[in-house]
């Protein structure tokens, strides 16, 4: 099977918690697409490579450029839209970082829920607010894509702080497509399945090594753990053309998952 060519000559986006993992990907797809990539994230070294993600890209013929930006602060999500101004604008905002930390309900910290919510949903929620507000003042609606989770409607053990928060997303989604559709911003969401990365750290390497009887990818049709590559190519639907009259929208990735 072929794989739909995007193209985005001429556009810029943003992708937070790009350095690594999903964002890291996603970048490079829009890279390779022909825009110009800001790759947002705390820290400009990568989790799994060894070349920054802004260089990646240009060594594979792109235009990228890191900036630091911690999502949890408004004012440096309006100063890395700011910086996309240097490009003609945000066109598209693909509000990406995320974080997880386990426990159950009856053991977590207020600290580390607060830390969850503030990176999965606050940095989301702004992230999308800044970014709409610079598509409106330059009168050049574009759209976000945010990064939800199947924990957006499906609980799971031990993760209750998780699994609010990406459903925080999901609202966020849905409620910023229905403001913002008079502005002519489209706002949708990608769900992952199970995914390898470093983002679940101390799960990449037992979920790419054991078989489809795992416990974790017991839900899984697919029968395996998906990777940044499987996700990617739904980023750049949603924020193409092709999807003109999709927004409010999840798009789920996740090897079937949601069928089991």
């Amino acid at each position: 099977m072929g794989r739909l060519e995007a193209n985005f000559d001429g556009e810029t986006v943003i992708v937070t918690g790009a350095a690594s993992g999903i964002g890291r990907e996603v970048a490079r797809r829009f890279g390779a697409a022909g825009a110009s990539v800001l790759v947002a994230d705390v820290a400009e070294e990568p989790k799994d490579g060894d070349v920054p993600t802004h260089e990646l890209i240009e060594d594979e013929g792109g235009t990228a450029e890191y900036v630091e930006t911690d999502v949890t602060d408004r004012d440096q999500l309006e100063a890395l839209v700011a910086a996309a101004r240097e490009f003609g604008g945000v066109d598209v905002m693909i509000n990406n970082a995320g974080l997880y930390v386990g426990g159950s309900v009856l053991d977590l910290e207020p600290e580390e829920f607060d830390r969850v919510h503030a990176v999965n949903a606050r940095g989301t929620y702004f992230g999308t607010q800044v970014a709409a507000t610079d598509m409106i003042e330059r009168g050049e609606p574009g759209c976000v894509v945010n990064t939800a989770s199947i924990s957006s409607s499906h609980a799971q053990f031990d993760q209750v702080q998780y699994d609010s928060s990406k459903g925080a997303v999901r609202m966020i989604t849905r409620g910023s497509a229905l403001e913002l559709a008079e502005h002519g911003i489209r706002v949708n969401a990608v769900a992952p399945g199970q995914i390898a990365t470093e983002f679940l750290e101390g799960w990449t390497e037992e979920a790419t090594e054991k078989a489809a009887s795992d416990d974790l990818l017991k839900p899984v049709p697919l029968g395996r753990a998906g990777t940044p590559e499987d996700l990617a190519g739904a980023y750049l639907y949603l924020a193409s053309e092709d999807a003109s009259y999709v927004t409010g929208e999840m798009l789920y990735v996740d090897g079937g998952w949601q069928v089991f």
